[in-house]
């Protein structure tokens, strides 16, 4: 069992976001993955946490590192699970299990887009949800999981 990470938060991207920069940029920009983990874990540490950022295109995964979150004792989980969001209850029952704090993230606006991305399970197994705004959405997550969890910004 790997050792508990009570100081760390889980950022959790699902399919297709490995394609972030080239993939759609009218709609989701030219910041990469890349970009994304290096502003989860700038904003992290602020807080005085770390950000363990995974991303995977298998639904089976996504709910294995989910199950680590558990094991290790991690403070909260970021999740953009991509197209998953609107179909898995599997990732939903998972999110529901553990009972960490959970902040949906999407990239785009989805109630803006086709009705098929209107609903999210993993936005009901969520204490919120941040879409449209961009990578932004990741920053303002980690903020309000930070408040939360009741950890303040370091000096």
């Amino acid at each position: 069992m790997a050792e508990p990470a009570t100081d760390t938060i889980l950022v959790l991207n699902g399919p297709n976001l490995n394609m972030l920069g080239t993939r759609e940029p009218e709609k989701y920009g030219h910041a990469t993955l890349a970009d994304v983990e290096a502003l989860c874990r700038e904003t992290a540490a602020q807080f005085g946490l770390k950000a363990d950022c995974r991303q995977s295109n298998r639904e089976g995964e996504l709910i294995d590192f989910i199950h680590e979150a558990h094991a290790r004792k991690m403070r909260g989980i970021i999740i953009n699970a991509g197209g998953y969001s609107h179909t898995s209850i599997a990732l939903h029952d998972a999110l529901l299990a553990v009972q960490i704090p959970t902040v949906e993230v999407h990239v785009t606006n989805i109630h803006a887009r086709e009705s098929f991305r209107h609903h999210s399970y993993t936005a009901r197994a969520a204490f919120a949800s941040l879409c449209g705004f961009g990578i932004e959405g990741y920053r303002l997550a980690i903020q309000g999981l930070a408040a939360k969890i009741g950890v303040k910004a370091k000096a």
